[in-house]
């Protein structure tokens, strides 16, 4: 029997031996090779050696394996390992960009199909089409348009940069003033490509608009993709964005708006710094992240004025990052490189823009390069130790860039400086304030607290459920990386699915930071959603989609009866393919069904007053009215108004407070000295503001002049407004005295009414 076995042994071992000499033609074994007789010998002699202690076969087991892995391996072998595992990745890296690309096209597709149906575009006349631009973003598409016409090109950019024909008495550079850099690109590219044959201008223009939020949903893609390491976690990203559209983008009702044009730039970014951030990347991929990562910064601070807000909290968070020393400091200093060298080349590209001077970010980045000389100092030490220098190293940052922003502010900007921190204390209520345009911007939907039907659409869609579950692990899982650094533990770099530990990731804790920061400001800003819901659907299906992810929680639960990676890995799949059936199942048909719903967006009492303004208003007059109404006046007419629709320059929203003064109680005298002061030819008073009904009573153009201007009364709980005169726009449709002497009616339909401005005031009583 015992020879028997040895037999069977050898015949196995032999088999072994063969098949390794197969594929190992070039290396010669070392190991001496029993013969039969030696093996019979040693089972008859040896027969109480096989009965070996178990931790001794273990033992030896190990040494085995270790001394097969010193080894050294065939050249064919490596070289055919390696050649089949990097056409794997060539093949898997293919066909995950291209299941990208294609998500981009087919929503890109799906915004012009949409569009077209919901405001029959292609069957509009081109003033029908230019008033589909809402919320005075059309604009923007004015200047495109000039620029269009403009012979030749550099001289079209001279007159945007010296603009006397767009707010009344004024030369402004509208070019930087209202950050008109894609208009210029656009328009270039349509120009000198000789696109004019084969598409209109419009048609063009808004097509550049489809095509970067397609940009923006394969970066979606690519980041949820690179952090989970599965494209199908990129499918997901992408479902719940399109299902939750309303509140991911803007591209619906107002296609040339800034956003539209920066937030594909900042995706882009933001996927470029989290491929940066990964460990282990190859040399050139890093190279390439880093590259992707400068144009995008530059491209982002350029065509949008509020883009250095949102660098600073993404700065903020990788602060965080290296405070915690969660990322190496080469690649700290290289993310700042990037981001001084962006406002560098933004700051002289938009002709010295002083707000770039004074933005939180380069404060942020003064501070830090300050306190970098005493940084390495202070995370050594005991526990205690490193947390006191922690706080003294936050003290040291955040009170060195307060100071640089205040010399800042105080030699640049003067005292329009303080009127966004008066803004804060309003919002948050430290202070209470009568000023009508702190009050006006704080009743405007951007800056209101978001409704309860936010997060009830994002739990009906099944994202917010999953995005809680997938914050709460990674949060737990990096406060306890947090906690080993500062113990003096390392991180690891070369993590295995085994280990458990998602938030030993730096790219992993940069999104957590990031969602954290962007999610506390979106509960306190709803203009703020469209930053942070686009992060919450790709964080939530890299989420589902990780193993690693799983595994984390199966380390916490300890679980043994069945084995954590096998389940890590089925749940892995098994949960976003439940989640994908059941999206592809509710919502499938409803997004299908936006393209045959039967939509029409018409304004005819709009469209008059602007064929009237075109038809029988001089060529130079100038006009008066709400900027929103104004942004659609210029873009149809190209007629001079008195203000713009533009909520970040203190001089303009002063222009369009006293332009607001026609809906409030003031006196027809009053009013006059206001417009002729404005340079005002004729004033458009709109029956909607007028006779304006809503829930909020306190937001109402006409209730906030009545407090800026002290008509509100307060008796017995009871507020009311009283002044000895009555409300302008009500009075003037009496057409009697005084307003007769200095208005002329030319022009009334339902909902607009103009008014001449009479250059001659004529007595009448």
């Amino acid at each position: 029997m015992t020879e028997l076995k040895c037999r069977e042994k050898y015949t196995l071992d032999g088999d072994k031996e063969e098949r390794e000499s197969q594929h190992e033609p070039d290396v010669q074994t070392t190991k001496p090779v029993k013969t039969e007789e030696d093996e019979v010998t040693s089972g008859r002699n040896g027969a109480g050696k096989q009965q070996k202690d178990e931790g001794e076969v273990k033992e030896e087991d190990a040494q085995h394996k270790e001394e097969e892995s010193k080894t050294p391996e065939s050249p064919v072998k490596r070289s055919t390992r390696s050649s089949a595992g990097f056409f794997q990745r060539l093949v898997r890296v293919f066909f995950g960009y291209l299941a990208a690309v294609a998500c981009g096209i087919l929503y890109a597709a799906h915004l012009s199909a949409y569009h077209d149906r919901k405001f029959w575009f292609s069957t509009r006349q081109e003033l029908e089409r230019e008033i589909t631009f809402q919320g005075g973003s059309g604009l923007y598409y004015y200047y495109y348009k000039q620029m269009l016409t403009a012979t030749p090109f550099h001289r079209g950019v001279y007159e945007l940069m010296m603009d006397n024909r767009t707010v009344a008495g004024q030369t402004i550079n509208a070019v930087v003033r209202l950050s008109l850099y894609p208009e210029l690109i656009t328009s270039f590219i349509y120009r000198f490509t000789g696109s004019e044959e084969f598409v209109e201008p419009i048609y063009f223009y808004i097509g550049a608009v489809f095509g970067l939020q397609a940009i923006c949903v394969s970066a979606l893609f690519v980041c949820s993709w690179v952090m989970s390491g599965t494209w199908v976690a990129g499918m997901l990203a992408v479902s719940w964005y399109v299902i939750n559209r309303p509140d991911t983008t803007k591209v619906d009702y107002a296609i040339p708006l800034r956003d539209n044009w920066a937030l594909p730039y900042f995706s882009c970014q933001v996927a470029a710094l989290t491929g940066f951030l990964t460990n282990n990347i190859s040399s050139a991929t890093e190279l390439f992240c880093y590259l992707t990562m400068s144009a995008t910064t530059f491209t982002f601070l350029l065509v949008w004025e509020h883009s250095h807000y949102v660098l600073f909290l993404q700065g903020l968070c990788l602060f965080f990052l290296d405070a915690f020393d969660l990322l190496p400091s080469r690649k700290m200093a290289e993310i700042h490189m990037v981001y001084v060298s962006a406002l560098l080349l933004a700051f002289f590209s938009q002709f010295q823009n002083a707000a770039l001077l004074s933005s939180p970010l380069v404060s942020l980045l003064i501070g830090t390069w300050v306190a970098r000389n005493y940084q390495q100092k202070m995370k050594t030490g005991p526990f205690l130790s490193r947390v006191m220098k922690l706080f003294v190293y936050f003290h040291l940052v955040f009170t060195t860039g307060i100071t640089f922003s205040y010399l800042v502010k105080k030699v640049v900007q003067g005292d329009e400086s303080d009127f966004f921190l008066k803004f804060l204390e309003v919002k948050f209520g430290l202070n209470t304030t009568t000023d009508f345009i702190t009050n006006f911007l704080l009743c405007q939907e951007s800056f209101q607290v978001p409704a309860q039907d936010l997060f009830l659409r994002l739990t009906q869609a099944s994202v917010l459920p999953f995005y809680l579950l997938v914050l709460t692990v990674c949060l737990l899982s990096t406060l306890q990386t947090i906690y080993r650094r500062l113990s003096g533990l390392p991180m690891k770099t070369n993590l295995k699915l085994e280990d458990g530990r998602i938030g030993e990731h730096p790219e992993v804790i940069y999104h957590v930071f990031h969602t954290l920061i962007f999610g506390g400001l979106a509960l306190l800003f709803d203009g703020m959603k469209y930053l942070w819901t686009p992060y919450v659907c790709m964080f939530t299906a890299f989420g589902v989609c990780s193993p690693e992810l799983w595994m984390t929680v199966f380390r916490w639960l300890k679980l043994k009866s069945i084995h954590p990676v096998v389940l890590s890995l089925i749940l892995s799949t098994a949960v976003p393919t439940i989640i994908g059936f059941s999206l592809w199942r509710e919502y499938c048909p409803r997004v299908l069904g936006e393209l045959s719903e039967v939509q029409e967006f018409y304004d005819p009492d709009k469209v008059e007053l602007i064929s009237w303004i075109k038809s029988q208003a001089p060529a130079a007059a100038v006009f008066a009215g709400s900027p929103q109404l104004l942004g659609t006046v210029k873009l149809c007419s190209g007629a001079t108004v008195t203000s713009l629709p533009l909520y970040t320059d203190i001089k303009l929203l002063r222009r369009t407070e006293d332009t607001y003064q026609v809906y409030a109680m003031r006196s027809a005298e009053d009013i006059y000295k206001i417009l002729t002061s404005q340079k005002a030819n004729y004033v458009i008073v709109e029956e909607s503001i007028c006779n304006e009904l809503s829930v909020n009573k306190g937001c109402r153009i006409k209730d906030l002049l009545d407090i800026s201007n002290g008509h509100v009364v307060y008796d017995k709980g009871e507020v009311y407004s009283f002044s000895k005169h009555g409300r302008f726009c009500q009075e003037i449709k009496m057409n009697y005295s005084p307003y007769t002497n200095y208005f002329t009616r030319v022009f009334w339909n339902r909902s607009y009414h103009v008014y001449k401005v009479n250059s001659v005031i004529s007595f009448q009583y």
